[in-house]
């Protein structure tokens, strides 16, 4: 299971590390969006809204889990890089006890609130019920779901990809399989996509568990870890809170921006829903990147090799930087036919269209910071990530997409650039942040 990621070609660990992320993430972002399109062939435009704003509620809550979780990834693979095991075992047992504790808190708190949110979204009438029953089932099925994404942490700062890669394929199977029996044969709408997301987290929450139990780890973990101690908890809260608040604060730009397009009527409101799906999709590349120089950066600062954790940075900015120009180059020509997957009514189509081809172009730069947030958050600095995104979110994002519905109310393309110009921001950002630390010494093994 623990893997050494401080010795051998630092591209050939980048592409054997983020292959396994990769596919992960690919398999977990389409059983997302495996919800949308099968409820897209079973019911009407209701009931899609219903689901897309849900699925915003939830991807918000995962990703600031995710943000979370990566101070444990961070930790471990210090510790790891720096070959002290009994600290290592120490970050894995107490990441389990605070985010299970978490996971219960956040339970109850979400069950209670489930309405008040949906409300809160200016949800269409049309779609209000439905959209409650996919939370309520949903925010059921938090332990789970910050269950599956801890235990993934673990593993990937122990330098293990891969078996991630299996949890979310049985996830994504199972899901698949029980939105087709819940949805198209049940007819449970809704209902029946949030059931089949939640059974299918449980279920990869098994197979994870099922595969730490036949390969130990080699950590000697014992009762003593998971007891919650200050020096260990530190560190992992240190970067992990930082970095989902970031996360948080890009969610909630996100479903500002769905307020305004619910705002605007129900194919606005698909639209938009089914373009978030999609972006999400595009920004597999980026955010592999993000959590393999996480990773890679970790073990190497921890080992003081700080001259190849800068070679990752290097070439994960420029994977992200082709990745970027190729697919939105891609898209230009393909927009109608991608949101015609989900939703083929002309004005949902027309709508998509406009504000998927502003908003691709957010994948190539978003692309660029992610990977310099990865190297940020290694070397104990997730302030300059936060800061970044916080500027783009406040200066940016929100205002921009306000702005322009207000000026350009019959399309979705101004909108969707908005996104990218945010983008735009937090490269700047980055990239001074970088050259000014690296002058002045600040980014060094023994300074994180």
């Amino acid at each position: 299971m623990e893997k050494n990621l401080t010795t051998g070609s630092v591209l050939g660990n980048i592409v054997r590390f983020s292959l396994p992320y990769f596919l992960a993430y690919f398999l977990q972002t389409l059983y997302g969006m495996a919800d949308l399109f099968i409820i897209g062939q079973f019911s009407g435009t209701a009931d899609i809204t219903a689901v897309s704003i849900g699925s915003q509620v939830m991807h918000m809550l995962t990703v600031m889990i995710v943000g979370l979780s990566m101070g444990a990834t961070i930790a471990i693979g210090r510790a790891v890089g720096a070959q002290e095991r009994e600290r290592a075992a120490a970050a894995v047992g107490n990441s389990v006890t605070l985010f299970m504790a978490l996971s219960l808190v956040l339970t109850a708190l979400l069950l209670a609130l489930a309405r008040p949110i949906a409300a809160a979204l200016s949800t269409p009438a049309e779609a209000m019920e439905g959209t409650v029953r996919y939370l309520r089932i949903c925010f059921a099925g938090v332990p789970f779901i910050t269950a599956y994404n801890i235990l993934s942490s673990i593993f990937r700062g122990l330098g293990d990809s891969k078996s991630p890669l299996y949890f979310v394929a049985a996830a994504c199977a199972a899901n698949i399989g029980l939105d087709y029996l819940l949805i198209g044969g049940l007819g449970l709408g809704p209902a029946g996509a949030a059931l089949g997301t939640t059974l299918s987290q449980a279920l990869s929450v098994g197979v994870a568990l099922a595969v730490i139990r036949r390969q130990k780890g080699g950590l000697g973990l014992a009762r003593a870890s998971f007891r919650p101690q200050r020096a260990v908890l530190g560190p992992i809260l240190k970067v992990g809170v930082p970095v989902a608040l970031q996360d948080g604060f890009i969610q909630v730009s996100f479903l500002l921006i769905t307020m305004i397009a619910n705002q605007r009527g129900l194919a606005d409101a698909a639209a938009v829903g089914i373009v978030e799906k999609v972006i999400g999709f595009v920004f597999l590349v980026p955010s592999t990147m993000l959590s393999t120089v996480s990773a890679l950066a970790a073990q190497n600062a921890g080992a003081g090799k700080d001259g190849r954790a800068v070679q990752t940075l290097r070439y994960a900015v420029t994977l992200c930087l082709g990745f970027g120009l190729a697919v939105g180059c891609a898209v230009q020509f393909l927009a109608g036919d991608i949101v015609a997957l989900f939703d083929a009514s002309p004005d949902v189509v027309r709508a998509g269209s406009q504000y998927i081809r502003g908003y691709i172009w957010d994948c190539m730069f978003a692309g660029v910071h992610f990977s310099f947030s990865g190297y940020f958050c290694a070397y104990g600095r997730p302030g300059i990530s936060f800061l970044h995104n916080a500027l783009a979110i406040v200066l940016v994002r929100i205002p921009g997409a306000c702005l322009m519905s207000a000026l350009f109310p019959q399309t979705l393309l101004p909108m969707g650039c908005a996104a990218t110009a945010g983008s735009c921001l937090s490269v700047a950002v980055c990239a001074a942040a970088f050259v000014w630390l690296r002058r002045h010494g600040a980014l060094k093994s023994a300074a994180a």
